[in-house]
């Protein structure tokens, strides 16, 4: 995984949008596996998310409390 993260740092921003996408695009196509309860529990939080735009967690502090040792 370190060798991964090495080679997407030496990308340019451009080059590392194009990963993005690339990647984006293959979730998208793995989505049609999702449950009809999956698919329905992503709906609900897409939608609580649109009502409520600032109820978010920022991606640093999720990322802090999962790397914080007990």
């Amino acid at each position: 995984m370190n060798d991964l993260r090495s080679q997407i740092n030496s990308l340019s921003a451009a080059e590392k949008a194009e990963l993005l996408d690339t990647v984006w695009e293959s979730l998208e196509a793995d989505a049609v596996s999702l449950t009809d309860a999956q698919r329905a529990e992503l709906d609900y939080r897409i939608t609580r998310h649109e009502q409520n735009p600032s109820d978010i967690i920022p991606w640093q502090q999720v990322r802090a409390g999962l790397f914080k040792k007990p």
